[in-house]
């Protein structure tokens, strides 16, 4: 099979570029590990996905080895599959960008330059980027439309500028407890704002408007209103998806890719030639799948001859917390307004996106707050417990659940800061776990810096101190080193310098004149937002460069 363009994954790095160069006549192929699942085909099936993490692959067959650098120095080794540890989110076409909740916020301009912006941090390797937010900006813009983004670009401190006054959408329906959040955010001196969300209000796009379920994050969208990869660009491009089709080697010359072999779902293989290879598997699969393929010319690995791939990954630092708004605490119309069903509560704070620590400028973060999800088991298991911790059961449960489900409401937070990338968080090949295809599987080296959670119980003691001003009870807070499967990048960094890179500033290889890399693995630091919307951006942006290429 011989193409123009073949792309390594389905997710918001790779569709893009299906989208924008099958559509002007390019031959393109998009090889994707997981099945081809459509609208019809999601449900709300709670046990199947909160229980048996239906999107996901068995860790029996495909897993990842974890070594955790410990706080005394030493290493421990988890395999994925002995600790129910997994770094997998949604294998399929248009991958975990089906599963996302939406929130789409941009970097900001200082993101770009967090070195000469902030300063050197003892421990991290953190440099600029090599491209500026105003040559993103236009490619923010263009996603907003293409993808469908509503919102209300409320004016804000730390508000990005923008070449279009408005989202193309408007922002979808909040509830009503939105209103006593905005005045205590006010009488605290913060600026809440409506959280942008990459989910279409109405039918639009030939895709149905939102339904208002709430079973956004975890979930798949039926209606086709969330902007998945898959939705917005694969549905509508002129690629040829192939699914169930795991790329397990890429073969080159000296300075270009050759070839891609793939398995299907019955073990056979296949090879794909083409012009052009992107490849957008996710961080730490891109990463394995370059180390995976070596030959004469790379010895430690595809593009990796100065030993940079797999380097310098990242994750989305923070937490969480929340807090229980109960009855008794509230006027009629405020329980009204709080136990409206279906909407949303979307409100952000930015205020802190950077800070004063003594005479140094700290790079903050983002707060998103929402509604506890609508899942019912995880919310009813969470009232298993009395008071003092015993377990109850019978009649008491029974009691205990039906209250706090009809007579309060959890608000939830969620805190977004920079993942500082360091020496010692990076995905290797593991030389003794393979997976059910006989390939070795991706371990990854496992390391948090300090500043990473200091940052994050700062921003979490301003997003505390709102849920307390507005009444609410049980509040918790975690934030810790943990990180989050669903916002990995790195590994691949871009970048103007060969030595301490693994692509350029256009997302080629420095060392092969035809691959290009596009999910979150270009990214040398993550910024303190979601990623999706970058990844999507960044794509469009390299289509263009691709398109150049093709044409010449």
């Amino acid at each position: 099979m011989k193409y123009d363009i073949c792309i390594i994954g389905s997710g918001a790095g790779g569709s893009p570029i299906a989208y924008e160069l099958s559509n002007i006549g390019y031959r393109v192929v998009v090889l994707e590990k997981g099945p081809y699942l459509k609208e019809e085909d999601f449900s709300k099936d709670e046990v199947a996905i909160s229980r048996r993490d239906l999107y996901a692959p068995l860790l029996k067959d495909e897993q990842h080895v974890i070594n955790q650098y410990e706080e005394d120095g030493t290493v421990t080794r988890y395999e994925g599959s002995e600790y129910s540890w997994s770094f997998w989110n949604g294998s399929m076409v248009g991958g975990s960008s089906n599963l996302m909740s939406g929130y789409f916020h941009r970097l900001k301009p200082n993101d770009f330059r967090l070195k000469s912006k902030y300063g050197e941090i003892s421990g991290a390797n953190i440099v600029d980027w090599p491209i500026s937010y105003e040559d993103l900006e236009p490619y923010y813009t263009k996603v907003e439309s293409i993808i469908g983004v509503s919102g209300d670009a409320k004016k804000h401190k730390f508000l990005e500028p923008r070449s279009t006054k408005n989202f193309p959408y408007q922002m979808l329906e909040v509830n009503d407890a939105t209103k006593w959040f905005d005045s205590t955010c006010k009488e605290l001196g913060y600026e809440s704002f409506p959280t942008p969300r990459a989910i279409l209000p109405y039918a639009s796009l030939n895709r149905d408007g939102c339904a208002y379920s709430n079973f956004c994050g975890s979930y798949a969208c039926a209606t086709g209103a969330k902007g998945s990869a898959r939705a917005a660009l694969l549905q509508k491009c002129n690629a040829k998806i192939i699914s169930d089709a795991f790329v397990y080697k890429l073969d080159s010359d000296e300075k270009r890719v050759t070839q891609a072999y793939y398995y299907d779902k019955d073990m056979k293989s296949h090879i794909v030639e083409a012009k052009i290879f992107v490849l957008a598997a996710q961080a730490i699969e891109s990463s394995r799948l370059l180390l995976n393929s070596k030959n004469n010319y790379f010895p430690n690995g595809l593009a990796n001859n100065n030993n940079q791939v797999g380097k310098n990954l990242i994750f989305s630092a923070g937490g969480n917390g929340e807090g229980r708004i109960r009855f008794e605490n509230l006027t009629k119309e405020q329980q009204e307004a709080l136990m409206q069903p279906g909407l949303f509560f979307n409100r952000s704070l930015q205020d802190e996106y950077e800070y004063k620590d003594g005479d140094r400028k700290i790079k903050g973060g983002t707060v998103d707050f929402l509604f506890e999800h609508a899942n019912i088991i995880n919310r009813a298991k969470k009232e298993i417990y009395d008071d003092n911790g015993s377990l109850i059961w019978g009649e008491n449960l029974q009691k205990k659940m039906f209250k706090n489900i009809t007579t309060s409401r959890v608000l939830k937070f969620e805190i977004f800061n920079d993942w500082l990338p360091t020496d010692y968080c990076n995905v290797i090949i593991d030389d003794k776990v393979k997976d059910k295809y006989g390939v070795n599987v991706g371990a990854i080296n496992l390391y948090s810096h300090p500043q990473d959670v200091k940052v994050g119980e700062y921003l979490a003691l301003r997003a505390k101190k709102i849920l307390q001003h507005m009444g609410a009870e049980d509040i918790y807070v975690n934030i810790s080193s943990a990180p989050p499967p669903n916002l990995v990048a790195g590994g691949c960094r871009f970048g103007d310098d060969p030595k301490i890179s693994v692509l350029d500033a256009n997302c080629k290889a420095h060392e092969l004149d035809n691959l290009y890399v596009t999910d979150a693995s270009f990214m040398p630091t993550g910024g303190s937002v979601p990623y999706t919307w970058s990844i999507y951006a960044n794509s469009f942006r390299v289509s263009d460069v691709i398109k150049n290429i093709l044409k010449s």
